[in-house]
């Protein structure tokens, strides 16, 4: 259908019509007709021409930023071009199955805003989506594989070292051994001679010689099949056009392609993306605790931080660097994949992270920040303690020890009034905390950033000091931390006028002691 359909290329032109009617037209057809059969063709068109991919995780745990990563870029591919996007759990390896984590594929791919176009509760009439429930699919296939001479029953036990004794049985012998229920797998059968050829998108043609082809399991020994054979007949099956995965895959892709060929399917378009690292040589895994998306949203990440952060894992953007969803769909193109491993720094995610929250408006962050906000049991202004931290954060996490002064301040400790830039140690601390005490019993405009920093400038001023060594004192009393998420204006703002004169004067007795 879908060769035939694409050979409609040449077009016609009669008296009657205009350029633009008869660009339109197919060979062979008048208006009419054409009018009558061109919904037909569009339905058939988006059918069976359309992009689709899949994104088939296994549910071994949490999803780790690898695996995020090739869900992201199978949607944007299908997105980018109005394709569909499917879901498919490959659940076959039933010992490494970990419970919940079907439901978390779930809760990831709703959070992040991936919404899948057919999955195991989206049905799009190629299902069941999840394999453990495709068994009977795969044993059919396997069937008929053997009987067109690219697999055959192996009843071997162990490890296989060279050819496979098995591939030489006569059909009596292994209709004998499959009656006395011999335990048994099926394998692959490899062709010995000749030359295997693909080409993927990313890492361009490979060939490779059969001979060096391992003759793979393709249904266990528990009949469930392996990844080699199931991920094949469901692509087939499903209509997927382009495949999206590691680039571990490559060496394995001739074996596919085998099965592809044994069948006279049409093979898909190949996409092998290059691995995340941790660093330059190890890479990022599930099974070594490595980075997954559920950690980084408990250690503060933004859920649109994180996904335009691994999408420049492995793919560069014409220009700009923050992008959202629906910037990528459009800007995402296949030819700017890299073949060369992406490094994973939390640094540049922590900085783009702080990014998509000083981008918010005060109001959206401070919403935001609000649960944070439940162990303040002091009345302070909550909003200016968001306006103070907005430009400061980077992830939502560091909150806590942002404000953990606001109850309390910290213990006495007078190393902290020491400062070598600013010139201050705890004797001349205590000489400008009596001055500004003094002076801020009548100053009456704790809510004015402006009036406040005038008056402890002009204070500086008067007493031909600088700026810091007024203004740091202040900052360590009404703190006692070294680390602020503002300065002595604002926090004496958030504090308020009652509290900052209270935490002057015990900073004062500390001092004196």
């Amino acid at each position: 259908m879908v060769r035939f359909l694409s050979g409609w290329g040449t077009w016609i032109r009669t008296e009657e019509m205009s350029d633009s009617e008869s660009d339109a037209l197919p060979l062979g057809y008048t208006p009419i007709i054409y009018y009558i059969i061109e919904p037909f063709f569009q339905e058939v068109k988006e059918k069976y021409m359309k992009i689709r991919t899949r994104f088939a995780p296994s549910p071994t745990g949490y999803m780790h930023i690898g695996n995020l990563r090739t869900a992201l870029y199978c949607y944007l591919i299908a997105k980018h071009d109005g394709g569909d996007f499917i879901l498919r759990i490959e659940d076959t390896d039933q010992q490494r199955e970990v419970e919940g984590a079907i439901d978390l594929i779930y809760q990831v791919m709703e959070e992040t805003g991936l919404y899948y176009d057919e999955g195991p509760d989206k049905d799009g009439g190629v299902g069941p989506y999840i394999q453990s429930q495709r068994l009977p699919i795969y044993h059919e296939y396997a069937q008929k594989l053997i009987e067109l001479g690219g697999a055959h029953y192996c009843f071997c036990e162990g490890e296989l070292e060279g050819e496979d004794p098995c591939i030489h049985l006569s059909q009596e012998e292994i209709q004998e051994k499959l009656n006395e229920g011999i335990l048994h797998v099926i394998r692959q059968t490899i062709p010995t001679t000749g030359t295997t050829s693909f080409d993927d998108e990313v890492y361009g043609h490979i060939e490779v010689e059969n001979q060096t082809l391992n003759e793979g399991i393709l249904i266990k020994s528990d009949g469930y099949p392996t990844y080699n054979f199931a991920n094949v007949i469901d692509d087939h099956l499903m209509n997927i056009t382009h495949v999206v995965r590691g680039n571990e895959y490559l060496s394995s892709t001739p074996k596919y392609n085998l099965i592809y060929n044994a069948f006279d399917w049409q093979i898909p378009t190949y996409i092998h993306l290059p691995p995340v690292n941790k660093d330059e040589t190890h890479k990022l895994s599930k099974r070594n605790g490595d980075a997954s998306y559920q950690d980084l949203k408990k250690q503060g990440y933004l859920k649109e931080a994180i996904l335009n952060y691994i999408a420049l894992l492995g793919w560069s953007p014409e220009d700009e660097e923050i992008l959202s969803l629906d910037d990528l769909i459009q800007q995402f193109n296949i030819a700017h994949i890299s073949k060369s491993p992406a490094i994973f720094d939390i640094d540049k995610l922590k900085w783009m992270n702080g990014v998509y929250l000083r981008n918010m408006s005060l109001e959206q962050f401070h919403e935001l920040l609000l649960p944070y906000y439940q162990s303040i049991t002091r009345d302070v202004d909550l909003l200016e303690l968001s306006r103070v931290l907005q430009p400061r954060l980077e992830k939502l996490s560091d909150v806590e020890e942002s404000i953990d002064f606001i109850n309390e301040p910290h213990p006495f400790d007078a190393s902290i009034y020491t400062h070598k830039k600013m010139k201050t140690n705890p004797e001349n601390s205590l000489e400008a905390l009596l001055l500004v005490r003094e002076r801020i019993e009548n100053f009456n405009e704790f809510d004015n950033d402006e009036a406040m920093s005038d008056f402890f400038v002009n204070l500086a001023k008067e007493k031909e000091l600088k700026n810091g060594r007024i203004m740091w004192p202040v900052r360590v009393a009404l703190t006692n931390k070294s680390f602020t998420p503002g300065g002595a204006v604002e926090i004496a703002h958030i504090l308020g006028k009652e509290e900052t004169l209270r935490r002057i004067d015990q900073a004062i007795i500390d001092l004196q002691q």
